[in-house]
């Protein structure tokens, strides 16, 4: 299944201030959060950011949200991003059927809201060097169950490429600035 630029929304789970710094690899994890928010803002799609009970989590990351232009913030409570209607109704409004997902934790509210998105009937696109648990071990089983549901599998720098299919694309020499 190929990515397209005038199908797909960037889902940004539960990149929070007090549960950031518990993550394996929390430094690989944020320089690709940020190319991944950087390349789609560039190309112009869509995002949407969650946060799981900011009183008790904290904010999204200020290296996240200070480069993100426009996003819809969604408060949750449930794991899984579809278990709350706000975010039901923004996939609904922006009327996009790929939904590429990054974010923490992998094993809970990453692999929730990947399970439930299938169950829906969307095309769910993982970025596996944007996703963490604080076990690694945890974030490696997700990716296999959810490779075994569907979920398709790529790399930040994957996805963009993709996205834009050629170097004669007229954001490439752009995006190449943000991969860098």
């Amino acid at each position: 299944m190929k990515l397209s630029t005038d199908r797909s929304v960037l889902v940004l789970i539960d990149v929070q201030s007090r549960l950031f710094p518990a993550m394996n690899g929390k430094d690989q994890l944020l320089t690709n959060l940020v190319k991944a928010v950087k390349g789609f803002q560039l190309l112009g799609l869509p995002l949407i950011v969650t946060e799981q009970y900011r009183k008790g989590l904290g904010p999204t990351l200020p290296e996240i949200s200070e480069i993100i232009t426009t996003f819809n913030l969604i408060e949750k409570r449930a794991f899984s991003c579809c278990g709350d209607d706000s975010f039901l109704d923004e996939l609904k409004r922006i009327k996009r059927k790929q939904v590429i997902v990054c974010g923490i934790e992998a094993h809970v509210c990453v692999y929730q809201t990947c399970r439930d998105l299938l169950d829906l009937r969307h095309d769910v696109f993982l970025l596996t060097d944007a996703v963490s648990s604080r076990n690694v071990d945890d974030k490696r089983l997700t990716i296999r169950i959810l490779e075994s549901m569907g979920v398709q599998l790529r790399s930040v720098e994957m996805a963009l490429f993709e996205l834009i299919h050629t170097s004669l694309h007229p954001k490439f020499k752009e995006l190449t600035s943000i991969i860098k």
